[in-house]
């Protein structure tokens, strides 16, 4: 039974090439025409593939529902929270997770620092869009036109001397962070707490939350923080992989070791 499962499962990646006659199906499983027919039968059955006027199969209509409602029913907070939850006990900092829903960044989970200055951010809360690390890492991953019209219309306040100034430095802050993969607040909002932040992406490769490290500069310096950069970046690849499917769920604490 498992090689039968087996090869069914082989011929999807196949089809997802494009569509491919019985002979092509059986000669890239190494099986006889028969044996192959009774797999696509089954998988047309359930909607799995699809069998063209051609004679040729292509995937099926059942597959791209399911794969859709699967992905509409990830819960990136639900996943991301272990892999957080070890960050914080690693580094001591307080960790953030984000995501950008209409119009906004919006804080969904919080570990607070085992410090005692703690940061006033609460779940549920908008971000300092023009500043803050998540929001730069959000709106960096936006097609183009869009991210130039959600920079056009945002107002840009003088939170600090540190803060973003306008339309134009914001967009070139973006392009920067678009191309290392990474963004800082560094006292852009208070001038106090400095940030990092890492992306956290789905199965296209497109950024579906933002994680970050806070800490004030009475704790840490803003270079040390930037150290922990790597240990940010491997926990949000982390939650990417376990996000995507791209891997087995791993272990948070050794995933961070």
């Amino acid at each position: 039974m498992s090689q039968t499962v087996d090869r069914a499962l082989r011929i999807l990646p196949l089809l997802a090439e494009g569509p491919a006659n019985l002979e092509k199906v059986a000669g890239r499983l190494g099986v006889h025409k028969s044996t192959a027919l009774r797999l696509l039968r089954t998988l047309h059955e359930h909607g799995m593939v699809y069998r063209q006027q051609d004679q040729r199969y292509r995937l099926g209509t059942r597959l791209f529902a399911l794969a859709q409602q699967a992905v509409e029913n990830l819960d990136v907070r639900e996943i991301a929270h272990p892999h957080l939850a070890a960050l914080n006990e690693r580094c001591g900092h307080t960790v953030h997770l984000a995501v950008y829903e209409e119009h906004e960044v919006l804080y969904i989970d919080k570990f607070e620092s085992r410090y005692p200055v703690r940061m006033y951010s609460r779940i549920g809360k908008p971000v300092a869009i023009t500043v803050a690390a998540v929001a730069k890492l959000l709106l960096a991953d936006l097609p183009e036109p869009e991210r130039r019209a959600v920079a056009e219309r945002l107002d840009y306040p003088a939170y600090t001397s540190r803060s973003t100034p306008n339309a134009t430095a914001f967009l070139k802050e973006l392009a920067t962070v678009r191309d290392q993969g990474w963004a800082t607040d560094l006292g852009g909002h208070e001038e106090s707490i400095n940030c990092v932040g890492a992306p956290i992406r789905g199965t296209d490769g497109r950024v579906v939350a933002a994680c970050s490290i806070s800490a004030p500069n009475v704790v840490v310096t803003a270079e040390e923080l930037l150290a922990l950069l790597p240990l940010l970046r491997r926990t949000a690849d982390a939650i990417s992989a376990e996000y995507s499917g791209s891997t087995p769920p791993a272990n948070p604490a050794k995933a961070l070791s």
